[in-house]
């Protein structure tokens, strides 16, 4: 006797909300699904493979050899050498540099926007003029011509009048949160080519996890900001000698890097669409792209400061053109810190001989959802 095919219902649940565990449609009296003719072939082609995903899959702490890995310190360097190789393959195969050109647009598109209404914003609690200042202490990590962007920019909106730069507020609110939620959802796609799942949450839940990390995204760049360009400032106003203030100011980095660590850690955890994901405070891809923010911002400032001459190629667009090579690079490194993500726990998988997307049996049914 087959299955009933699934109902529309489910349709519409699925577009909106994406496919909903038993938990939850038993909390709203919902039903059990009813599963398709597509469905029920895939489990009989897994069946046929010798392999059953309708639960969960084992933990590498659960099952495998006694002697192998369980955890990424566990790893040796035979291991690392085959995880470097296979996260250089998947970055050519899953087009990280096309994925991190398409971040870089809606990235750019939001800047000038945001930057409207921040300073808008800022010129409520304080001079405006003074930010232009603040922004040229971060001559070290971006690169001098997108550095001239944003200070001419920055000068023509502190040179508006007031009345101007409330309404800029609000339409730059709008239109740099829109761009740059354009951005999140591209990032996310990147997330889930990273670790080769096919987005399975519907257009409400996709959506308002975009905008929750758009948001966050947002906060977390301007407490950068804050802690970089204001903090000193706050520090004159202070009794403390030179000794404690520059102590005080050194510590500023290792907040904005433990930040930056554990943002990744968020957007690693909830960015891709994966069923049983687990939380990790610190892991070897997060680090790798908070190292690498870091060192790539530097080293691009130096080279496009003293060897890259953008305008000579480019003209009048040189220093765009420099901006958009910072925010490509900066989108390229926290995708490969997804790809070393994903490699490293496939590693661990297929030493503890747990099955893993990529395997021939896995993927002879189409099937890339085992994580």
């Amino acid at each position: 006797m087959t299955e009933p095919k699934a109902t529309t219902t489910d349709s519409v649940l699925d577009a909106f909300f994406g496919e909903l565990d038993d938990q939850t449609r038993q909390k709203f009296n919902i039903g059990p699904r009813k599963t398709s003719r597509a469905d029920r072939l895939q489990s009989w082609r897994r069946r046929k493979a010798g392999l059953d995903f309708s639960q969960p899959l084992p933990e590498p702490e659960q099952v495998g050899p006694p002697d192998a890995a369980k955890t990424p310190a566990q790893l040796d360097g035979r291991d690392w050498l085959s995880i470097a190789k296979r996260a250089s393959t998947q970055i050519g195969e899953d087009r990280v540099p096309a994925v991190a050109a398409g971040v870089t647009f809606y990235a750019l598109l939001a800047m000038f926007p945001a930057l409207t209404a921040f300073i808008s914003i800022y010129g409520l609690f304080a001079d405006p003029q003074k930010i232009i200042d603040n922004f040229e202490m971060l001559s070290r990590f971006v690169p001098t011509g997108a550095l001239n962007i944003i200070l001419d920019q920055t000068t023509a909106i502190t040179s508006a009048p007031q009345a101007a730069l409330s309404f800029a507020s609000v339409l730059g609110l709008l239109v740099a949160f829109y761009s740059a939620n354009g951005g999140t959802k591209a990032m996310i796609s990147a997330m889930n080519i990273a670790w080769f799942q096919k987005e399975k949450r519907g257009f409400l839940r996709l959506n308002l996890l975009a905008m929750c990390f758009t948001v966050g995204g947002a906060l977390l760049v301007v407490s950068m900001f804050s802690l970089i360009a204001l903090l000193p400032a706050v520090f004159s106003y202070l009794p403390l000698d030179q000794y404690s203030t520059r102590v005080v100011s050194w510590l500023r980095w290792p907040i904005i890097f433990t930040a930056v660590l554990f943002a990744l850690a968020v957007f690693y955890r909830y960015g891709p669409s994966r069923r049983s994901a687990r939380w990790h405070w610190i892991s070897p891809g997060a680090i790798f792209a908070a190292v690498g923010l870091g060192l790539a911002s530097l080293l691009f400032s130096w080279y496009a400061s003293n060897i890259a001459n953008y305008n000579q190629t480019y003209g009048s667009l040189g220093a765009v053109i420099g901006l958009m090579m910072w925010l490509w690079i900066a989108s390229m490194v926290v995708i490969v810190g997804a790809e070393i993500n994903s490699e490293v726990e496939r590693q661990i998988k297929i030493e503890n001989e747990i099955p893993v997307p990529g395997d021939p049996e896995a993927d002879e049914d189409g099937s890339k959802e085992l994580a």
